[in-house]
């Protein structure tokens, strides 16, 4: 597509966006891919249509406020990637416009400090437990927006658990890695972290968790902070090891926007760090298919419905190696979902951003898993595992929410 965009103006984030937009045919083969648009039905509410409106933006022949809404209806699932014939890499320019936007568009005080609470309480655990406990003391007096991010909250908040710095190897030891324990997976579900590490020590590898880890920066990234996610970012790129075989990640999204580090923070004195960094950053899933599974898988006689996280299987082309795995544990039957490809409706703090469409979308995800016939359903990201749970809670399903470590630690656990 071509353009008029004056990139010095936007800085280093400038050539990233201006290369998104000209790669953009106009075709539209991302409209059936779109989640919004099958929502809302609206061309401007489009992969091609953000796309435009960007553009004129960057252009200088739109304001910002009138681009705005159907920018932050943006999941930013990324399915539009896959389904591009043209390879738009539409995530470098869909979190740059949104950092972009975040000095230039004024938002409500209500919006703003909605965004407040959530970029000071999610990114840190202890601030998010005590959060959660708040909230649902205060939740009949808080505003509608707020309530839908704390239904994804269980009832009750699993124990604290704590991990130590370093686990050996089970046995030979093939392998040495560290590994991102997340923020809001340590408060929703630690005992994910907890099956990780047992996965990988059974199967030989050492795992490191360096204690000075921070958030991925996730969240800040795609909403617009951008000074936050640099943060975050050079935190991270200090804390882990050079000595490691690789960096695992066990959530869908922190992979993803580790793996975006390099754009985060281009421009700066760290650029070349944060480019060699991602470059060792892998989920779990894809680490032990390389690795081998070392330990015997016991017989699970159990049919599971498997998810795809969009920010594994678009964001990091990770969608085989999870699946592969679960195939390995004898005896379970391995179920896909109707209109797979499709978002959850979680996408961070999306639940809060646009509740309606984010409720319709997990809704539609725990019909589909239903209809599976599936007895339990596996993914690999904590957002889509509470959405999840919370929409098939709400259809009055008993179907079992796990991630993919859960369920072959359970495999590999001879007690069971």
């Amino acid at each position: 597509m071509l353009h008029a965009i004056p990139t010095d103006k936007f800085g280093s984030l400038g050539e990233p966006m201006a290369k998104a937009v000209s790669a953009c045919v106009h075709c539209g083969f991302c409209l059936a891919a779109c989640p919004t648009y099958r929502e809302l039905g609206q061309e401007m509410d489009t992969p091609r249509g953000r796309i435009v409106l960007m553009k004129e933006v960057l252009e200088g022949t739109m304001s910002f406020e009138a681009a705005q809404p159907h920018v932050d209806r943006c999941l930013g699932c990324l399915a539009c990637e896959p389904a591009c014939p043209s390879g738009v890499p539409y995530r470098d320019l869909i979190s740059p416009f949104r950092a972009l936007a975040q000095s230039k568009f004024k938002r409500g005080f209500v919006e703003r400090l909605r965004r407040f609470v959530t970029a000071q309480t999610i990114p840190f655990p202890q601030r998010f437990r005590l959060a959660m406990r708040l909230g649902r003391l205060a939740k009949a007096v808080l505003p509608k927006r707020w309530q839908s991010m704390l239904e994804l909250v269980p009832e009750t908040l699993p124990a604290a658990q704590s991990w130590n710095e370093v686990y050996p190897a089970r046995g030979e030891k093939r392998g040495r890695v560290a590994l991102l324990i997340g923020c809001a997976q340590q408060v929703l579900d630690p005992d994910i972290n907890t099956a990780t590490i047992e996965v990988l020590t059974r199967n030989g590898v050492e795992v490191v968790i360096p204690r000075s880890q921070r958030c991925c920066g996730g969240l800040a990234w795609h909403t617009g902070d951008l000074e936050a996610a640099r943060a975050f970012a050079r935190r991270n790129l200090n804390a882990f090891p050079e000595d490691v075989d690789a960096i695992l990640t066990n959530a869908a999204g922190c992979g993803s926007a580790m793996h975006e580090y390099h754009l985060v923070l281009r421009g700066t004195a760290d650029e070349a760090r944060a480019e060699s960094f991602r470059h060792r950053v892998m989920d779990v899933s894809v680490y032990l298919m390389k690795l081998g599974l070392h330990e015997p898988l016991r017989e699970m006689p159990l049919k599971v419905a498997y998810h795809d996280a969009c920010h594994l299987a678009n964001a990091q082309n990770v969608r085989s190696q999870p699946r592969d795995l679960l195939k390995r544990i004898p005896g379970l039957k391995l179920l896909e979902l109707t209109d797979a490809h499709l978002c959850c409706g979680s996408a961070g703090s999306y639940n809060m951003d646009q509740p309606e469409i984010a409720s319709s979308l997990g809704e539609q995800k725990a019909n589909a898993v239903i209809a599976s016939g599936a007895e339990v359903v596996v993914s690999g990201n904590i957002g889509c595992l509470t959405q999840l749970q919370m929409h098939l809670k709400k259809l009055g399903s008993g179907i079992e929410v796990k991630h993919t470590m859960q369920v072959l630690r359970d495999a590999h656990s001879s007690n069971l």
